[in-house]
């Protein structure tokens, strides 16, 4: 049998290869995964870490604030004008709520529409306009009962949100010189606009990073929060709401369009009360119109008549044209100037000065300005505070009309001695009578409590001003302008103001009636201000229906200041010593 033939075999190596090539392309793959990751680290890790940077902030990095409440407003006895209170906001998370099919839950989401007072489609579509927000407010500043309400009914997506709310107790009585904030708690009008950023303060601010368990592991950042600081006004709220309440009474019963009244401390120059009506409720302002929401004692201006009288007086007496015992000569009542007429209501042929405040004798005023240059009567009247601001320095105050031109015509200097030609407001007014009233020392207003009155400037003689004060208390006795004027108990002194208003091309058929006066006579106090616009009654002079209205203010005010009665002796008067050292 034959044997099959064998097929011949390679050889065996006798010694190995240095590489193969299969070991190779493992090797080469590897290094150029490695490269490649060392590669995409160095460029995430040096070159572009902005994102893993913000990614690892976002789970780590947190910023809690502490908010802080805004300041309270008080009179100067401490009690609260504006207060903050704790409530909540209603908000949404629109992505969760849908996710969540919340709507889907019909009972629960027709009863938080009802407590929002909102339709379900009306609260859909303010919630699903954007799916892709995040935050949406629903309702601001909620009421407790509410907030309580929504939160038992745990619709998903529904949030809340601590916040404050603004609230002033005085509610109508200062709702003008308070103002009041927007729902973001910013001062909007009035002393909350005025000292917004003391009210406001800082809140405070930590940046620290958490690990997963939410524990805090590093501060980063800390800011500390600045207390809202408290605002301590000059205002008495006893005689705030006294003053209120006979301005409202005034105003209603003669049918008025509005009115305005101010009380000035002459010792210190605070203003103790600024009052206007109609008011409104500050802490409900829904429907209210806009107009009321003017101060209208520093925004308002008029023509103040009659009031300007005394200055008139007191500008011949500093320039030297007249002395206190000047006699003028006034008949026969009536005169021409230029053309026009200066008339008094009846022939008082002499008077003395006293005489011409008490009658309120336009021809007594006209013939002792046309003997003074324009220039020095104008220059008395600014020093006294008109065509300037208060000093109160309160938002929206005017400074009124008041013009420092070169040629005037006789006429123009005779009208503006008995108040035409010029407008002023109330509380610039009440500036210059407490001038008066403190013995020629003229000092800014203040609405913020005083620790010390600013010293002032020296305006007036204190001679003349001191006999001013009794002229005018000749016009509240007997056979004066303003004998509803006066307050038992007590000497009091001013003048009645009833002026036309001005419409275009002249003067219309409405009238401005205004008192201002001063009190009590033997060492003055307080001088007061009260103008009602456009009595709608028969009666519409200053002395019918201004002049009780301040007889009841300074009656009330005088005694709840503790203020000694005067009034059944006839002491000297003397000069208020606050403003011995002024220059």
């Amino acid at each position: 049998m034959k044997r099959p033939v064998r097929k011949a075999q390679a050889k065996t190596r006798t010694q190995p290869a240095v590489l193969c090539w299969r070991f190779a392309f493992v090797l080469v793959s590897i290094s150029a995964v490695f490269v490649a990751l060392v590669a995409r680290a160095a460029w995430l890790q040096v070159l572009e870490p902005d994102m893993l940077v913000t990614q690892g902030d976002l789970r780590s990095l947190r910023v809690e604030s502490d908010k802080v409440m805004r300041g309270m407003i008080l009179d100067r006895h401490g009690e609260a004008l504006a207060v903050s209170v704790p409530v909540e906001a209603i908000w949404a998370d629109p992505k969760e709520v849908l996710e969540r099919n919340a709507p889907g839950d019909e009972r629960r989401w027709h009863a938080l529409a009802e407590i929002l007072q909102l339709s379900p489609q009306q609260l859909l579509s303010r919630i699903g306009d954007n799916p892709q927000r995040r935050f949406v407010y629903l309702q601001r500043q909620v009421n407790p009962a509410v907030v309580d309400y929504v939160r038992k009914l745990r619709v998903p997506g529904i949030h809340f949100r601590q916040e404050s709310r603004r609230y002033y107790p005085a509610g109508e009585v200062a709702a003008q010189l308070i103002g009041f904030t927007n729902v973001d708690d910013v001062g909007v009008e009035g002393i909350e606009k005025r000292f917004n950023d003391l009210l406001t303060g800082t809140a405070g601010r930590k940046v620290y990073r958490k690990d997963a368990k939410g524990r805090e592991i590093e501060v980063l950042e800390r800011e500390q929060a600045t207390e809202s600081a408290t605002v301590v006004l000059s205002i008495d709220q006893r005689i705030q709401a006294v003053a209120y309440r006979e301005l409202k009474k005034a105003v209603l019963s003669n049918g008025a369009a509005s009115g305005s009244a101010v009380v000035v401390d002459v010792q210190t120059g605070e203003i103790l009360a600024m009052v206007n009506s109609p008011s409104f409720n500050p802490n409900n302002r829904r429907n209210t119109p806009i107009h009321r929401f003017r101060n209208r004692a520093i925004t308002d201006t008029f023509e103040p008549g009659s009031t300007m009288k005394p200055l008139a007086v007191l500008s011949a007496l500093e320039f030297g044209s007249a002395n206190l015992d000047t006699i003028v000569d006034v008949s026969p009542g009536f005169m021409r100037i230029g053309g026009s007429w200066v008339r008094d209501p009846s022939n008082y042929n002499r008077l003395d000065l006293t005489g011409i405040i008490q009658k309120s004798s336009n021809m007594g005023v006209a013939r002792l300005v046309l003997e003074v240059p324009h220039q020095h009567v104008i220059g008395l009247y600014h020093n006294m505070g008109l065509g300037q601001e208060s000093g109160a320095s309160i938002i929206g105050e005017s400074t009124g009309i008041f013009s420092f031109r070169q040629r005037w015509s006789d006429f123009e200097r005779a009208t503006f001695s008995y108040g035409y030609g010029l407008s002023v407001t109330a509380v610039q007014l009440a500036r210059a009578y407490a001038t008066m009233a403190n013995g020629g020392i003229n000092r800014p207003l203040s609405i913020i409590k005083q620790t010390e009155p600013e010293l002032g400037e020296r305006v007036l003689k204190e001679e003349f001003a001191l006999a001013m004060l009794e002229m005018m208390e000749a016009n509240i006795g007997p056979g004066g302008t303003a004998t509803r004027a006066q307050v038992p108990g007590y000497r009091v002194g001013g003048k009645t103001g009833t002026a036309r208003k001005a419409v275009a091309g002249g003067y219309g058929d409405d009238y401005i009636a205004s008192f201002a006066g001063v009190g009590p006579i033997s060492q003055p106090r307080l001088a007061c201000v009260v103008v009602i616009n456009e009595p709608a009654g028969d009666f519409y002079h200053g002395g019918e229906i201004a002049a009780p209205v301040f007889a009841n203010i300074m009656g009330a005010a005088m005694q709840l200041l503790n203020l000694p009665p005067d009034g059944q002796s006839r002491p000297r008067i003397t000069a208020v010593r606050g403003g011995q050292n002024a220059g």
